[in-house]
Formats: structure tokens, C-alpha cells, sequence
């Protein structure tokens, strides 16, 4: 998308909004849910929100987005009075190269923060402060292209916060590796010393090219155990492309600290949304042109509780009239899995861009996009749902949105809206949720959430 905008093939439209005074963030009586926020407030486009909370201060908050008004395309936003006021900053790229977007986003124990997104030639890239955001380090190389002349594609940044884990402040980014074939290889990259030094590790053999492996997702035992999920395909559908296929959703994970992977494993399978449009490779949202992923989003169970060490996976499946979103859950380390649906079963409509995690009480939250409220299917709101149970069972719906956004108004003409959103827990009782809203009338990062 951003070679496609520096090229002219493709004009982002601007927006006559104000900026508005940020409520504070605050609700009652619980369970409730907190006003929307608008935390890029940028004057041009902001879309895939990634969001974590420092696990020693619940008031800090990071997230990001592809901020269209930064020249690196890549923007990043730090709160540091739990989502009321926020500081923005454009992730640098290296002398010579451009941003490509896809924001990463992390806290460690020591109260550093780090940000990351994809450098055209170079690879992987990341900045870190030591101050919530005020200043950041200069630029630097996370993760090269795994081949010569190929592409760093889909990076997902994750870091070790259990106190206990002999591997404890570690740094992890999983990476969709390209050679100039678009042929692919999932890679995951670790640092031990804040970003220092990286190391960089090939987790499972090349798929040649229709198969594709794409959008990794990472979580981290209290153990020190790294989980590493993603999606595979066979770009044999009838569009030529993934769309309409049945992917793989794929498990490896590393007992040392990222130095060495289990084999591969299928965790279980998804068919993809069509893409009867021709637009979209991996699958298009019904009604649009807009593309959706399949990132098979992992969480664990971290907590002292009777759940302790339970995996979660969200993800959806094309049932053949709408997608829906699912949780799996495994209760032994992925060998094997029950799913659920998250919405209610009256919910027919599209389900999409899911994100999961797990408080330190053992409560899963469940975060995604929802098209119930708009018989014409085109619409969506955000949504959230809890479990307590270890994803047995989901208590109520929440309702997010203060208004629907449209698609259509994404500012590129309805056929990118991001590849996905985010959420995250601060403390037992919190749990902020960031996705692409249009309300404005283009793409913006809203942070909302559920007081419990």
C-alpha cells in the first residue's frame, strides 16, 4: 500500500474533522463500557492498531498504526494517564530507505517502550524510549530479509513480561519471510540485551510458491516458552489467489529462548473468505474490496488460576454465507484443540479482524469487528465478550462502537481498512481494545474498552 501511494497509483483523501477534547476514560456501573477515543488524531489516514499496556503502570498505554502523516508511514501514540492525553511520534527510517507500515508495539519490566515497523530494503526496524514516548533511540535494524532481494513482510513484535521466565525482558519479532520468487518462510528474531543484538532464526522450511505462509502472531509463556502461530495457504482458489481456500493454521515453539523450533504443526484448519472481486489474495470482506486476514491470534493463560498454561486462538472461518470469528482453546500446549464461536448464533453476519489475550486472573478477552447491527452486511462495529471459564463458555456481547463505521470510508475507496486490530488488559478489571474506525470519515486509531 505505501509503494502504491509514493507512486501515485493510489490518493488518500484528507479530512475536515476537529480534534476534540479526549474524555476521560471512565464508566459505571461496571460491567460498562468507556466513551471512544480518538488516539491518532491524525489529519490524514491511520489504520492496523496494535496495543499494549505496561505490565508496571496500567496508565501507560502504547499503540500504533500506518499513519498516512508520517512520512515513514508508521506513527505511534503513548498515553500516559490511562488513554486521556497522547503524545505522537513517527517511527524513523533508515538513511536512504522508506516505511512500509505495519506498526509493532511493546513494553518490558524495566519500563522501556519499543516500536517497530517494516523499512523497504532493510528489513525490520525499531526505535525505544526510556521515558513512555517523550524521546526515542535512533532507528535501528530488528530483523534483515531473510533472502537476498527478498521482503521482511508482517512483523509481529512481542516481549517477554513474566518475571520468572529465565528468559525475562527478551525481545521477539516474527517475520513472513519473501524471496524474489514469492516464495516464504517464517522467521522469528530475539534480542536478550533491549535491541542490541539480534538473532535470527528460520522456524520452518521455505513453502514454494502457490504456498504461502503469512501473518504470524506470537505469544510467551511464564515459563519463557515461545509460541509462534501462522497461517498457510495454496494460492489455487478460483481467483488465483488464497481467497475461497482452506488454510492451515500452524504452531511451532521454542523451550531456549528462540534458539531452536519444535517441527511445524497444523493446528487445525480455516477456510478463507472468496475473493470474487479478484482484489485481495488472501480473501476479501464481503460487500467491498477491502482485504482480510487470517492471522491465527495467540494468547496463554499465565495467571495462578485452574486455566494456568491454557492456549488461545482467535481466528474466523468463511461458513459459506458470512465469516465468524472462533476461540480454540488447547489445555496441553497445542496438541490439540476445541473452538467456539464468540458471537451469539442469531449473529449471521460478517465477523472479522479478531485479537485475544489473558489477564493475570485467567479471563480471556475476545475483541473483533461485527457487522450485526446493518441488515445491508456492510457496516461494523467493535465488539468484546470474557470468558471465565477457559473458553468454555463467553458471557454478553459488549458493544464498543458509538457509531458504525463504513468501510467505504477508509479514505482509499473502500479496499484497505488495515490487516488487523488490537486489545490488551491493564490490570484484572481493564481491557482496552483498538481498531480502524471511519466515523470521522477516513481511517483513524480508536482506543475504547470494558471496565469489568
Amino acid at each position: 500500500m505505501s509503494r502504491a501511494i509514493r507512486a501515485g497509483r493510489v490518493h488518500i483523501s484528507g479530512s475536515g474533522f476537529e480534534n476534540n477534547i479526549i474524555p476521560n476514560l471512565t464508566c459505571s456501573p461496571a460491567p460498562c463500557v468507556f466513551p471512544n477515543v480518538n488516539a491518532s488524531q491524525s489529519p490524514v489516514l491511520a489504520n492496523e492498531t496494535p496495543v499494549v499496556v505496561n505490565p508496571h503502570n496500567s496508565q501507560q498505554i502504547l499503540t500504533g498504526a500506518n499513519d498516512y502523516n508520517c512520512a515513514n508511514i508508521q506513527g505511534f501514540y503513548s498515553s500516559g494517564d490511562g488513554g486521556t492525553t497522547w503524545a505522537r511520534t513517527c517511527l524513523n527510517s533508515i538513511s536512504g530507505d522508506f516505511g512500509e507500515g505495519d506498526p509493532g508495539v511493546g513494553y518490558d519490566l524495566n519500563g522501556n517502550s519499543y516500536i517497530s515497523g517494516i523499512d523497504a530494503s532493510h528489513g525490520i526496524v525499531f526505535e525505544k524510549s526510556s521515558n513512555n514516548g517523550a524521546t526515542w533511540s535512533a532507528v535501528a535494524v530488528a530483523v534483515p530479509p531473510l533472502f537476498s532481494g527478498g521482503l521482511a513482510d508482517k512483523p509481529w513484535l512481542q516481549i517477554d513480561t513474566n518475571a520468572g521466565s529465565p528468559h525475562a525482558n527478551a525481545l521477539y519479532i516474527s517475520v513472513t519471510q519473501f524471496d524474489s520468487s514469492s516464495n516464504s518462510e517464517i522467521s522469528v528474531s530475539h534480542s536478550n540485551d533491549g535491541g542490541t543484538t539480534w538473532t535470527r532464526v528460520g522456524i520452518d522450511t521455505k513453502q514454494i510458491f502457490p504456498n504461502v505462509d503469512q501473518f504470524s502472531d506470537i505469544t510467551v509463556g511464564k515459563d519463557g516458552t515461545v509460541y509462534a502461530t501462522w497461517m498457510r495457504c495454496s494460492a489455487t482458489g478460483s481467483s488465483g489467489d488464497c481467497g475461497g481456500t482452506t488454510a492451515s493454521l500452524m504452531l511451532s515453539k521454542s523451550t531456549d529462548g528462540g534458539n531452536t523450533w519444535s517441527a511445524a504443526a497444523v493446528m487445525f484448519t480455516a477456510k478463507l473468505a472468496p475473493d470474487p472481486g479478484f482484489c485481495c489474495f488472501y480473501g476479501s470482506l464481503p460487500n467491498t474490496s477491502e482485504r482480510v486476514s487470517e492471522i491465527p491470534v495467540i494468547a496463554i493463560d499465565n495467571s495462578t488460576g485452574p486455566h494456568h498454561g491454557n492456549l488461545y486462538v482467535a481466528y474466523y472461518n468463511w461458513t459459506g454465507t458470512y465469516m465468524q470469528v472462533l476461540l480454540a482453546t488447547s489445555t496441553n500446549g497445542g496438541a490439540t484443540w476445541t473452538s467456539k464461536a464468540v458471537a451469539p448464533a442469531t449473529d449471521t453476519h460478517d465477523q472479522f479482524f479478531p485479537w485475544v489475550n489473558v489477564n493475570r486472573s485467567g479471563v480471556v478477552g475476545v475483541s473483533w469487528d461485527d457487522r450485526r447491527n446493518d441488515p445491508s452486511n456492510i457496516n461494523y462495529e467493535m465488539f468484546a465478550t470474557f470468558s471465565g471459564n477457559g473458553g468454555s463458555s463467553f458471557i454478553k456481547n459488549f458493544d464498543l462502537s458509538a457509531a458504525p463505521s463504513n468501510p467505504f470510508n477508509d479514505g482509499f475507496g473502500g479496499f484497505f481498512i488495515g490487516d488487523y486490530t488490537g486489545n490488551a488488559w491493564a490490570g484484572a478489571k481493564t481491557f482496552y481494545v483498538t481498531y480502524t474506525d471511519t466515523t470521522t470519515g477516513i481511517d483513524q486509531d480508536f482506543l475504547v474498552g470494558v471496565l469489568l
